[in-house]
């Protein structure tokens, strides 16, 4: 049986974060994905600074990405109708987006330049674990063994599953729907949400790529009532609403198939760890349970994992405790201030005197937009261990591109 520093299953967000920074320190990595890259992953394609300040310090650029879209100009729209415009600060990357098959396999390609050993096509069919290690049967690529694997495997996650943490029936706290589209109105340039009255607190969304596209969609707190087939139908309606019409475009041609996709956001409740297994991204239920987005909680749980380890795997427990604990300092003040701003979220009164507010000079307008893309933790404010001299003042990634 092969044996090796470390095993990661599963090379999304979260899997390559975690295989960077063990393997830019030396680690035999192994990051195993039953999937090919480049390939396609069902998700809004956006960027906050949290993420990108994360990807900046993988060694990700922008570069490495074909149609990476930097975003600076923002419109929202309240229940009631009023829009408000966000003008992102021009000092380095705020926001962007990024199609996921192009950013999920630039990341693959990075963890490989990092050192590494990327095996795609490789499907693990079981986990085992001991007090020493684990093990991972490899559909037709035999047994590898380490002394610690990250579960970085998605909503579904078969690790999670095998180690018996898996909830019955768990379909996660939000379900997204999303489609590319061509667009010719305001949207080819700016990022829109909308938060409509039937969807709170939930919102739709057109996020701008390049060459005049658009990744649309919308998104719903699930709260066992709505399904996929209600969804489906309620999209052309949206599309239809004129508000969305106009920004689109006369030019609007969707492209392709829509498709829709359950999102786990419950990092409160999320075991995150069992013996020698940690988990990550999706796998930990780590998304943004106010937002429904979870590219940069998965970088930094996967982040977070790896620096757990390089702290030391000969005890179990302390590896599991040392992870759970950065987990939990870096999220989980932010999830219960998210989730019950969430709940405010869903009535529309109260939407629209939020947004109100944010509409009342450049100052608020200015500091809820970086509030809104995590330029720090969302309840910073409530934290005073995370307080500095920056607050709300540092610039965005990718500064020096």
């Amino acid at each position: 049986m092969e044996r090796v520093d470390a095993i990661i299953v599963g090379a999304g967000p979260a899997g390559s974060a975690a295989a960077i920074t063990l393997a830019a320190r030396g680690n035999h990595v192994v990051l195993l994905d039953r999937a090919t890259f480049p390939r396609d992953k069902c998700c809004g394609d956006g960027l906050t600074t949290l993420a990108v300040r994360e990807l900046e310090a993988l060694g990700l650029t922008a570069a490495d990405v074909a149609n990476w879209f930097t975003v600076t100009d923002v419109r929202l729209r309240a229940p009631g109708g009023r829009d408000v415009r966000l003008t992102l600060p021009g000092d380095g990357v705020f926001a962007a987006t990024a199609p996921r098959a192009e950013l999920d396999a630039a990341l693959v390609r990075l963890a490989g330049s990092a050192g590494t050993d990327v095996r795609q096509a490789h499907r693990v069919t079981a986990v085992r674990q001991s007090a020493t290690g684990v093990e991972v049967d490899i559909d037709g690529h035999g047994t590898l063994g380490a002394p610690v694997l990250v579960a970085a495997d998605g909503m579904w996650s078969p690790t999670r599953k095998s180690l018996g943490l898996a909830e019955d029936g768990y379909l996660g706290e939000w379900h997204a729907f999303r489609q590319y589209a061509t667009v010719t109105g305001d949207a080819a340039q700016a990022l829109y949400v909308w938060f409509e009255p039937d969807l709170l607190p939930g919102y739709a969304w057109s996020f701008p790529l390049p060459g005049g596209r658009a990744n649309i969609g919308f998104g719903v707190r699930r709260d066992g009532t709505r399904k996929i087939q209600d969804m489906a139908e309620l999209w052309p309606q949206l599309l239809a609403r004129p508000h969305i019409a106009a920004a689109l475009g006369t030019g609007f041609a969707p492209e392709g198939r829509h498709t829709a996709w359950p999102i786990p956001a419950a990092i409160d409740r999320s075991p995150l760890a069992k013996g020698r297994v940690l988990l990550v991204g999706d796998a930990a239920m780590a998304t943004d349970v106010m937002t429904g987005e979870g590219i940069g909680q998965a970088l930094v749980t996967g982040r977070l994992a790896g620096e757990a380890i390089l702290g030391g795997v000969a005890e179990a427990p302390a590896l599991a405790a040392r992870y759970r604990s950065a987990v939990r300092r870096h999220l989980l003040t932010d999830h219960r201030l998210s989730s019950a701003l969430s709940r405010a979220l869903s009535h529309p009164r109260l939407t629209n005197r939020a947004l109100r507010l944010v509409d009342r000079n450049d100052w608020t307008r200015r500091n809820f937009a970086r509030w809104m893309f995590e330029d720090e933790p969302r309840a910073v404010l409530l934290t005073p261990r995370r307080w500095h001299r920056h607050v709300l003042h540092r610039p965005g990634a990718f500064r020096s591109a």
